[in-house]
């Protein structure tokens, strides 16, 4: 590993900040990743990189898990580290709304190393975020999809800093059942994602999955991006022209926010309890039913 420079260890281990607008990597809008200068770790990518005039990098969002918040000592601002050295990279801003994601990483040049390489581009990952009712039936369902890597249940949406099933359940916080996806744009893009999330549900009922009742159990979109939003819309209107529907679709489209993860024993429900009276009544059928329909985009 290169030694640090005298700029660099100032920044990322005396925690300094290089002068605006002097890093190489302000202005680089080539594609690849960006890598953590003192370890290499992975940090973020040129998906999540945009524009901000601010004279250092900015990016909307990070490789899931990359980056760790840390509350600066007077309260005011929030740093960011690498999860992995513990490196210092920048601050964290919200509310400035210069992304649909309302959210700025501003980050130090001599924090990172920018690698342009193929690799990255053939292994890209991409986040959708739905909520269809009961996340046990919708995990189901979206783990048989080709290109989608990762399924995760959770809770989105909510009101209260924190979530969990029971809290959840009360109906109080706000939050919706939902599963966190992690998909390659490369075998499966968001428009597939958006219709086969239509599929394993019904979006006309408001708060209501069949017998599960409650605000946890809302249609919903958490988009990740602007371009999210619109794929959304537009496959909405769709449906309304073509009268899929006798009722209106209620199903919400808004800006992801937080997602946090379900207890354990939620996920890979269904194939873990195959012999439960819900897996065999309610989320078997909706599986066959989607295996019917979507038998192009499933996983071999």
């Amino acid at each position: 590993m290169t030694p640090l420079t005298d700029l660099e260890k100032f920044v990322i281990e005396e925690k300094g900040t290089e002068p605006p607008f002097s890093g190489e990597l302000v202005n680089n809008t080539a594609q690849g990743v960006y890598l953590c200068k003192k370890c290499q770790a992975p940090l973020y990518t040129s998906v999540h990189k945009f524009h901000s005039s601010c004279g250092w990098p900015s990016f909307d969002d990070e490789i899931q898990g990359a980056v760790t918040r840390v509350p600066d000592a007077d309260g005011m601002r929030t740093e960011i580290v690498c999860s992995d050295c513990g490196g210092h990279l920048g601050h964290v801003f919200e509310g400035e709304y210069l992304t649909p994601k309302n959210l700025r990483h501003c980050v130090n040049s001599v924090s990172m190393i920018f690698v342009p390489t193929e690799e990255e581009l053939t292994s890209m990952v991409k986040y959708a975020t739905f909520g269809a009712g009961c996340f046990w039936c919708t995990e189901a369902v979206f783990k048989l999809i080709k290109g989608v890597k990762l399924v995760q249940s959770g809770y989105c949406g909510g009101a209260a800093s924190e979530a969990n099933y029971k809290a959840v359940c009360s109906g109080k916080t706000s939050h919706a059942e939902v599963v966190h996806v992690e998909y390659d744009p490369l075998q499966v893009n968001f428009v597939t994602l958006v219709q086969a999330f239509f599929q394993s549900h019904d979006p006309t009922t408001l708060n209501q999955q069949g017998h599960d009742i409650g605000p946890q159990y809302r249609s919903v979109i958490f988009a990740h991006d602007h371009e999210q939003i619109r794929i959304a819309n537009q496959v909405i209107e769709e449906l309304h022209k073509a009268q899929v529907y006798e009722k209106p679709i209620v199903t919400e489209v808004t800006i992801f926010d937080r997602f946090y993860p379900a207890e354990d024993y939620h996920n890979d429900y269904f194939a873990q309890n195959p012999e439960q009276r819900y897996c065999q009544l309610v989320i078997q059928p909706k599986v066959d039913k989607f295996k019917e329909v979507f038998e192009a985009i499933l996983m071999k």
